[in-house]
């Protein structure tokens, strides 16, 4: 039987929303909200009736019959810490969604309006992997001090995706898979997939790992302390620096691969900045694969800088003697939350209680 499914994306100024039957895609939209729009709202759940409103008019308009619809699916948001999976949209998931249990972004909405939708027309509703999913090992939580845990945030969403793709192309379960996955996009994570968990990963928004197009990355402490009570910037600034302006925006000043490896070409700086980019991801994977017992069955690549070939040929060329290499450039974040949703609706996984 094939699915039809509603698939709702949240972002901080636009609202994707997609129909799949089964792993096919019907109709993909992204409605676009102005800053005027968005600034009304005092807060991101009051923004709900009014990306409600859009969303509906725009399937009316596309001819899309709600009554057709067999699941919906929302981009889960900024949950406590949880194990990945297909999640169904309880009160209480409901509820931290609502609050924003470890922060406030347009993510959170996701959840909220495929349960209220998917109410409407008396189907289930779900969220699938998101960015606060934690299987860490213990013993990869200890940072160096107890006021400063490592803690996993990274793009939860893609990486189990590529990894349940490449289990499935190669007739195994992602169970009895060892994986490291990198994603690259605005971000970078580097992470260890052991028996279907990502056992070890930095945190990819504001602090650890390789830097990224927008992002710093782990940065020496003793310097950071130092500029934080330099008395020339704000806490504002330094986080702008960690996580916005780090990466190539602050030694190039494009977040832009393409950019960069043109920049490359003539400027030596450049070139310098593109090769310690490379040169920080794949040291991370062989990290990756010490943690993996030097067991590792796959490395893959993903994410849009993973359509770069010259990011392709030198990670390949640095990594190929752990494990080969298989590259899924790009996200289909809708894909992937509609495989989430079809995994559980076959009966392939359990539904997750939150």
């Amino acid at each position: 039987m094939a699915y039809k499914i509603l698939i709702i994306n949240p972002g901080s100024t636009s609202t994707k929303i997609g129909v799949y039957e089964d792993e096919t895609q019907v109709m993909e939209e992204t409605l676009r909200h102005s800053t005027e729009e968005i600034a009304q709202y005092a807060t991101i759940y009051d923004q709900k009736d009014f990306r409600k409103d859009v969303i509906i008019s725009v399937l009316k308009e596309k001819g899309v019959d709600l009554n057709d619809i067999d699941v919906v699916v929302g981009r889960g948001g900024l949950l406590k810490p949880i194990p990945g999976g297909t999640y169904e949209t309880t009160p209480e998931l409901l509820e931290d969604l609502k609050i924003g249990k470890q922060g406030q972004h347009a993510s959170n909405l996701g959840g909220i309006l495929a349960k209220e939708i998917a109410s409407e027309i008396n189907v289930p509703s779900y969220i699938v992997d998101p960015v606060v999913v934690d299987e860490l090992q213990d013993v990869a939580r200890l940072s160096g001090h107890p006021e400063m845990p490592r803690i996993s945030i990274f793009h939860a969403l893609n990486q189990k995706a590529v990894a349940k793709r490449y289990a499935k192309e190669t007739g195994k379960a992602y169970e009895d898979l060892n994986l490291i996955v990198v994603h690259m996009g605005g971000g970078v994570s580097v992470s260890a997939h052991k028996n279907g968990k990502v056992i070890d990963v930095a945190n990819a928004l504001d602090g650890d790992g390789p830097f990224s197009p927008e992002r710093a990355g782990g940065l020496p402490s003793g310097a950071l302390m130092k500029l934080c009570f330099s008395g020339k910037y704000t806490q504002a600034e330094i986080g702008k620096m960690i996580n916005g302006n780090g990466g190539f925006n602050a030694y190039v000043g494009t977040n832009d691969m393409r950019d960069l490896v043109k920049m490359a070409e003539t400027d030596a700086n450049a070139k310098l900045v593109m090769d310690a980019f490379h040169y920080q991801l794949v040291k991370e994977i062989g990290a990756m694969a010490v943690v993996l017992g030097g067991k590792v069955d796959q490395i893959i690549l993903t994410g849009g800088i993973a359509y770069n070939a010259i990011t392709q040929d030198t990670m390949k060329e640095a990594v190929e003697w752990i494990a080969p290499v298989t590259v899924y450039p790009g996200e289909d974040e809708l894909l992937a939350l509609a495989q989430g949703a079809i995994r559980v609706m076959s009966g392939e996984e359990e539904a997750m209680k939150y």
